[in-house]
């Protein structure tokens, strides 16, 4: 019988559940594990799971620094850059669909800014995807305008997608 979920930093021996649950929560938008891995190795304790007291697995979140206005392409290494500037990307957050409404993205978000505040970044971006706009912008996030290179790389996300920004 599961437990209580509560957030925790992601570990290695937890991309495979990761890139599982990825698969199932946004099929249109696939990512090699490679680039999940490559992704928890930059941002650290910006990358969090939903876990519950046996280790299932219930949501993950995949946040790195990351220049602010810079889109990451959808599964392609990204480059490793000198100065990342004070933002954060957030790639991923996703919850397992019967654990949706209880406030488990909201806890995860709050403790990614948290934790975002606590390492001195300023702004947290994302590509909002599959109609979420609405959801980030109940949290504080508003859509941004970008630059024509960066816009070409949004649209890749869907015709839906938004790119957002909450300043911390």
């Amino acid at each position: 019988m599961p437990g209580a979920w509560a957030w925790r930093s992601m570990e290695l021996c937890d991309l495979g559940r990761v890139v599982r649950l990825a698969d199932a929560l946004f099929p249109d938008h696939p990512e090699d594990a490679p680039r999940f891995a490559e992704r928890q190795a930059r941002g650290g304790d910006l990358c969090l799971v939903l876990a519950d007291e046996a280790d299932a697995l219930g949501g993950y979140a995949v946040a790195y620094p990351w220049p602010l206005d810079l889109v990451p392409p959808l599964n392609q290494p990204v480059a490793v850059l000198r100065d990342p500037g004070t933002a954060i990307y957030l790639h991923d957050l996703g919850v397992r669909p019967d654990l949706s409404g209880a406030g488990h993205a909201r806890a995860g978000l709050a403790l990614l800014v948290e934790r975002a505040r606590d390492a001195g970044h300023t702004a947290i971006a994302l590509v909002a995807v599959n109609g979420s706009a609405a959801f980030w912008q109940a949290r504080g996030f508003a859509v941004r305008p970008t630059s024509e290179a960066a816009a070409a790389k949004v649209a890749s996300y869907g015709p839906d997608a938004r790119y957002m920004v909450l300043p911390l």
